[in-house]
């Protein structure tokens, strides 16, 4: 008996001091490029793991969907796999794998940051979260691409009649391809240096992106209007792979979420900057000691020879209407508990 307690007792501190073996370097799948506010947010991530972790934790983010080679709605089979470690994703991108994320799409439904931060810090975050976990997804913490705007070479777009007959460039998900159709739009999904040409060609009159996209990419030199519209929000995701997430030692795990959640914040007010008041530029200044290069984007464009156009209410419920039978068909796609949820969270 005493030979097999001491047997017993060796074994157990044998697995007691088994140390997880880690990588030399986790790939980490983003879409767009490094100058964009997400591409910023991840390399923001990647530094802020390294320090938290002393080291230990080394994230290399692979910008363009390098990883998957542009097909960028394959980012969560991926990482659920274990083939790609870890992901910082737009909502848009997950939704083959977790179709309530569809709910922030719903056109003209969000609206608004507060309406926004509701969702994702609310009983509808949690049920998407609970969602990833089951699909061997880890999420860590909400980011943003931001509200999706519109622009266009051809007018001005004040109310849904505008809309009808140009030919726009949308991302590959089938909500935006139904938004457009239901405004008269021909909607075109196509990547965007096919587009750039596509502008210049006069093939397609316009894009809808969010702000932090915009920028970069220099839109006005392809289009003079522009419509702040927010007619869905585009949240990002930062998630990793569930089974390798669960092997890490519970310090590594503690270091790379509080690394995510505060990477998350200032991805967030990156993409917020002088279109939320003073918020998101007092958060960069205090918290980050970051002096944002556009504290102010819509002056910009303005100053770069495009003409904004801001939605009154009215033009809002405009929307709102033309686009109801979307919207109708589109909430039936999402549980109900969800849905429910949303509604919940947005009148608090």
């Amino acid at each position: 008996m005493r030979l097999l307690a001491v047997a017993f007792a060796g074994l157990f501190l044998a697995a007691c001091s088994h140390k997880t073996e880690l990588k030399r370097e986790y790939r980490m799948q983003v879409v767009v490029g490094p100058t964009t506010y997400w591409g910023m947010g991840a390399a923001k991530f990647a530094e802020l793991v390294a320090e938290k972790t002393d080291g230990r934790i080394n994230v290399k983010p692979y910008y363009g969907s390098q990883l998957l080679k542009g097909a960028q709605l394959n980012s969560a089979q991926m990482v659920s796999s274990g083939a790609i470690d870890l992901a910082l994703d737009s909502t848009i991108n997950v939704t083959p794998v977790i179709p309530d994320m569809n709910v922030f799409a719903l056109p003209f439904f969000v609206n608004t940051y507060e309406n926004l931060d509701r969702l994702e810090d609310g009983e509808t975050g949690r049920l998407i979260f609970q969602a990833m976990r089951q699909k061997g997804l880890m999420p860590l913490a909400w980011g943003e691409n931001g509200f999706r705007q519109l622009t266009n070479s051809k007018r001005a777009v004040r109310m849904p009649g505008d809309v009808a007959g140009l030919r726009i460039r949308v991302v590959g998900s089938p909500i935006f391809i139904d938004i457009f159709r239901a405004l008269g739009a021909d909607p075109v999904n196509m990547n965007w240096g096919d587009a750039v040409t596509a502008f210049q060609q006069g093939v397609v009159d316009g894009q809808e992106n969010p702000v932090g996209i915009l920028l970069p990419l220099q839109i006005y030199q392809y289009h003079r209007h522009a419509t702040f519209w927010n007619y869905l929000a585009d949240p990002l995701v930062l998630y990793w792979c569930r089974k390798e997430w669960e092997s890490f030692p519970a310090d590594i795990q503690s270091a790379v979420q509080a690394a995510a959640i505060e990477a998350a914040r200032f991805e967030k007010a990156l993409c917020r900057a002088g279109l939320d008041g003073e918020t998101s530029l007092t958060i960069l200044r205090k918290e980050f000691g970051y002096e944002i290069e556009v504290p102010d984007p819509v002056a910009m464009l303005n100053e770069r020879g495009m003409e904004v156009e801001m939605l009154s209410a009215d033009a809002r419920k405009a929307f709102q209407s033309a686009t109801k039978p979307v919207f109708d068909q589109w909430v039936g796609k999402i549980d109900p508990a969800v849905y429910k949820a949303a509604l919940d969270d947005m009148s608090k």
